[in-house]
């Protein structure tokens, strides 16, 4: 985002920036997967689904509040709409909008936890129209709904710290 305010900075960073991007892709969690389908083909053929994956993917984590089109993805990996989404939910083990969803849902708890937002606050913030969904949606992944799960994490949080500051204190 920093080429945008320097664009005479982009023709000697770029290329720094991708592979930056790519290693630590390769360091994430969809890294064994990605690898998987990087290695069917030639090494050309590799390399292009390999940067075709991490664009879509890339473009997903960007714009996660966003509406999301499979075959926009699709165009951005340069497959077909239904080879995009078979490839994709190998790769994930989830369909894009699964990805997205969870995507949504932990920048959500994120910005409840560290910024002390309402849920519907953040709900609509990672791009849910619906407060009532969005709650639905939460409680069936984390488990809790979003103000008891946000309680349990500072309670879980706090409790460490505690103990430390009454320790030194009793010392």
């Amino acid at each position: 985002m920093e080429l945008l305010e320097n664009p005479k900075d982009i023709p000697f960073l770029s290329g720094l920036i991708q592979r930056e991007i790519i290693y630590r892709i390769m360091q994430g969690p969809e890294a064994a997967r990605l690898r998987a389908i990087a290695t069917r083909g030639d090494q050309s053929q590799r390399t292009t689904k390999a940067i075709s994956w991490i664009k879509a993917i890339s473009w997903i984590k960007a714009n996660f509040a966003k509406p999301l089109r499979v075959d926009d993805l699709a165009h951005v990996a340069g497959m077909g709409v239904s080879t995009f989404h078979n490839h994709f939910r190998s790769l994930t083990a989830m369909s894009p909008l699964q990805y997205q969803k969870q995507l949504r849902l932990q920048a959500a708890r994120s910005r409840m936890l560290l910024d002390g937002l309402d849920a519907a606050s953040a709900a609509f913030e990672v791009g849910y129209e619906s407060a009532s969904q969005f709650n639905r949606e939460y409680s069936r992944f984390f488990g809790l709904s979003p103000i008891r799960d946000i309680r349990a994490l500072r309670a879980s949080n706090s409790s460490p710290l505690e103990n430390v500051g009454n320790q030194q204190n009793a010392a």
